[in-house]
């Protein structure tokens, strides 16, 4: 269900370790205790008339209900990507920052919401609940989107869907929560896009951090999982993190990858001939070639660069002229011989060769490349297909896969 980034467990993210086990604990202690619950209830109107600032700071950290309790700990494990991506300090900082600015929210969005429907809003669900849903933004902004399947042909179920169902259970769980996430939204935009140098203005200082660090962290700190192959063995932090960045880049490259070969499947070409069905490789064949540049009239060199297919019914008749006539070689010596085209070597060499001249005659001459680096023509242009024709990037993928 999460996102598949980074070392399982809480291994460094000793931050959401503490406050899932503080905070869990505590509401735990509170069900038990239930008549005590009457003093970490969020009023805001015991706050704002009687003054009772204790509430704004119990009321705005733990949670009462179980259920509220229970999601908000899960997007607080599965958010945990942030504390080893910015760093402990950074990661407390955003918490703090749009935990200050979610309270004013709330009471804005309070004021706003009894003056257009002329009701009272006395309180609000308790807990960590406005900053947790602030933690959707950069989660939105900076984690890359992967296919993992689908539901009914058409319904993509990505590496993230299953963190907005949680967080959307969490926003149905009582009438006012949506309040507190907008006001979360709100003040995470807020505080991510820098807006009025609110990252200069609410921060964790140095000192209080290296605090933490010699109390808190030996407290809650984990150790490296031993069942998994450590990602990442750069000198420095920014070395690991970039290297956690290029993993991603490379499993979105093979999600578009996977998705480009789906789609190649289920989109025959338009002809009096189905060609995609005798060569599937020829799927899509057009879609991410470069536009020619048109030659200047006084040219008098004829260009060395081998001819593009383009989109023309002439052009598109000579391909199945020549495909047709391959297949038809193919499709004899396979009935006269009773053999497979790869039980022979000569003839597979031969067909080899004739589609290696005709990637090199009609098609992009990339394809042309990778195949003499010894890929497969069939995977060189799916690789191409997924990496918008840039040769490196398909390279790449293909060595790596």
């Amino acid at each position: 269900m999460f996102t598949t980034t980074g070392s399982r467990g809480l291994y460094k993210a000793p931050l959401s370790k503490g406050l899932l086990l503080t905070l869990n604990g505590l509401t735990v202690m509170l069900t038990l205790l239930p008549q005590y619950q009457e003093l970490f209830v969020y009023n805001l109107q015991a706050i704002m008339q009687q003054h009772q600032v204790s509430r704004l700071l119990c009321g705005r950290l733990i949670c009462l209900d179980l259920k509220d309790s229970f999601c908000s700990s899960l997007l607080i494990y599965n958010f945990r990507i942030f504390e080893r991506r910015f760093g402990t300090r950074k990661f407390a900082s955003f918490l703090f920052g749009t935990w200050c600015l979610s309270a004013l929210m709330d009471f804005l969005l309070a004021q706003a919401f009894q003056f257009i429907f002329d009701y009272e809003v006395e309180e609000l669900p308790a807990g960590l609940l406005a900053p947790v849903f602030s933690l959707f933004v950069p989660f939105y902004l900076s984690i890359p989107r992967m296919p993992v399947t689908q539901v009914l042909g058409h319904i993509h179920i990505t590496n993230k869907s299953l963190v907005y169902v949680v967080g959307l259970q969490l926003l149905t769980s009582s009438p006012f929560m949506w309040l507190l996430a907008v006001s979360g939204l709100m003040s995470g935009g807020l505080y991510y896009s820098n807006v009025l140098r609110l990252q200069k203005l609410l921060f964790i200082p140095s000192w209080m951090s290296r605090i933490g660090r010699h109390i808190f962290e030996p407290l809650f700190s984990s150790s490296q999982p031993n069942s998994e192959t450590p990602l990442g063995m750069g000198a420095t932090l920014d070395i690991q993190r970039q290297q956690r960045m290029d993993l991603l880049d490379q499993q979105l490259l093979l999600a578009q990858y996977n998705e480009a070969r789906r789609n190649a499947r289920h989109q025959p070409q338009p002809g009096l001939l189905q060609w995609t069905r005798l060569f599937p490789s020829l799927r899509r064949r057009g879609e991410n070639r470069l536009p020619m540049q048109p030659h200047p009239q006084a040219q008098t060199h004829p260009s060395t660069q081998p001819p593009l297919l383009d989109n023309s019914p002439v052009a598109e008749e000579q391909v199945g002229v020549h495909l047709l006539l391959l297949y038809s070689f193919y499709v004899l010596f396979h009935t006269f011989y009773g053999l497979h085209v790869s039980e022979c070597p000569s003839t597979l060499f031969f067909v080899q060769e004739a589609l290696l001249k005709f990637d090199v005659l009609f098609l992009v001459p990339q394809v042309a490349r990778l195949v003499e680096m010894g890929f497969s023509r069939i995977d060189a242009l799916e690789a191409l297909r997924a990496s918008n024709n840039d040769i490196n990037m398909a390279t790449n993928f293909l060595l790596q896969h």
